[in-house]
């Protein structure tokens, strides 16, 4: 008797330490920090995508992945324009409070760059285990102290200006011969690419060339024991328009040259998708990689981009201007063929990747996101009552866009503020303003409390738009946020 029990308490212990390490196992598993891929395009519009309603491009692999994924309808980033929303994204923080209102100088000083005191997340992220890297567009800084190598991320294949020359040999022969001629100032748009820090010898199409890179990159961290952070900022289909002739056959139905020419750039990017997506699954990496697309602003309609049904486009508060075709995939933990329809900004990147790595964000380091994973899951509001901003500065003047809830202020071109249900008029067609002036009235004075955390741009795009901003007594917040 006593021999039979004893069995049973040893079958029992056996039994209940598997549970406990089935449980452990679980546990851990669950914790498993995941890759997480971000591809950025650059002026992309709203409907040039297939997953966003386009009829014209071709997007197979970028449909395929949203079929699979859940789509965002209400996806915005924070500024309507490339340097500033770029800021924003990897700081987590309005560009406004930051100095970096403004794309940095093309020429003169170029000793300018985001501030080193503010932790990007490519740093959070390295420093909770991740292999780091960025391919594309920097538009940062072009100094040491802000290079990407600096910033947080081992990897860096592409350019640090504002956007370049698709053609390798086109871009060669071009610097090449404004540097035997002496030339003091050489666009960036021509220097050669580089990689950590070293000028390459690039051959590709630079839109290939970087999905080249980004492969090269994961197959690297396929070997490694940590997770991988990859930042794939591609400077597609911004200006100037140049794209394969194999790409270009493939649009020949569509008349317009610039329409034409952009779709070309635009399929580029998803031939470049596909492949990657490929490489994730033969280094067994898919099913673990988080993959989230968006562009940097809107599309820029003067250059072939449709953003239908937003009204206008890059650079504007109305919603073409920053608001974004955005999908997010991940096998088996991202709800597929789902839509999202809650407002998402790219400030909560910053901390929701923290989260999904179990990264440590410093103390003292101020967020303008919030976490939106649990409440995404969930199908919930992440940003219930809470407003999100648009600010971008002209002439003498600010542009502004308030977002709460169904409700969108709008103040343009110096006329009199707008409030538009922006729930039930995407288009901004109907101000709604004489109908709920309280509501207009708040949303204008949450505005105001948030332009009084604003700094003095540390940087102009060109110097006479300094000395400009200097003559008007910018930014001349008082009269922006006067209602009558």
């Amino acid at each position: 008797m006593i021999k039979k029990l004893l069995a049973l308490v040893i079958l029992l212990t056996i039994t209940s330490c598997k549970g406990q390490s089935a449980e452990k196992n679980k546990r851990v598993q669950d914790k498993k920090q995941p890759n997480i891929l971000l591809i950025l395009c650059d002026d992309l519009g709203y409907a040039d995508v297939g997953f966003n309603g386009s009829k014209d491009i071709k997007t197979p692999n970028l449909d395929a992945l949203a079929a699979k994924g859940t789509i965002f309808n209400d996806a915005y980033v924070a500024h309507p324009f490339c340097g500033p929303s770029r800021a924003s994204l990897l700081t987590g923080r309005y560009a406004h409070k930051i100095g970096a209102q403004f794309n940095l100088p093309t020429e003169g000083d170029q000793t300018k760059g985001v501030d080193v005191n503010e932790t990007y997340i490519s740093k959070v992220l390295q420093k909770a285990g991740y292999y780091t890297g960025v391919m594309g567009k920097w538009h940062l800084g072009f100094q040491t102290e802000y290079h990407p190598n600096t910033r947080g991320f081992d990897d860096f294949y592409g350019f640090l200006g504002g956007g370049h020359k698709y053609f390798p040999k086109q871009f060669k022969e071009a610097y090449n011969k404004q540097k035997a001629n002496g030339q003091s100032f050489i666009w960036e748009y021509l220097h050669p690419l580089e990689h950590n820090g070293k000028d390459v010898d690039e051959t590709e199409y630079v839109t290939d060339a970087l999905s080249r890179e980004t492969m090269r990159f994961i197959n690297d961290a396929s070997k490694k024991e940590k997770p991988f952070f990859m930042y794939l900022s591609y400077n597609a289909p911004h200006t100037p328009l140049e794209a394969k002739e194999e790409d270009l056959k493939l649009f020949q139905h569509i008349k317009d040259k610039k329409r034409r020419t952009y779709a070309a750039m635009v399929y580029a990017v998803d031939r470049g998708v596909g492949k990657i997506v490929e490489k994730l699954k033969q280094t067994n990496q898919f099913e673990n990689t988080l993959i989230v697309f968006l562009s940097d602003n809107g599309g820029k309609t003067i250059a072939g981009a449709n953003n239908h049904p937003l009204k206008e486009g890059k650079g504007s508060a109305y919603e073409g201007g920053f608001r974004v075709p955005m999908f997010l995939h991940w096998p088996n933990v991202v709800p597929a063929g789902k839509t999202y329809s809650y407002p998402i900004s790219a400030l909560d990147f910053y901390p929701t990747f923290a989260h999904l790595a179990n990264a440590k964000i410093p103390e003292d380091k101020a967020l303008d996101g919030v976490n939106f994973w649990n409440h995404f899951l969930k199908k919930e509001n992440p940003r219930k009552d809470q407003p999100l901003f648009i600010m971008r500065h002209r002439k003498g003047f600010s542009d502004v866009a308030i977002r709460k809830n169904q409700w969108k202020a709008l103040k343009v071109y110096q006329k009199p503020w707008k409030l538009f249900n922006i729930e039930n008029d995407i288009s901004e067609s109907n101000d709604v303003s004489n109908s709920h002036p309280e509501i207009l009235k708040t949303l204008v004075e949450d505005g105001n409390l948030w332009s009084k955390t604003h700094i003095q741009p540390l940087w102009f795009h060109i110097e006479k738009e300094g000395e400009q901003w200097q003559q008007d007594n910018m930014p001349r917040f008082n009269e922006t946020f006067k209602l009558n």
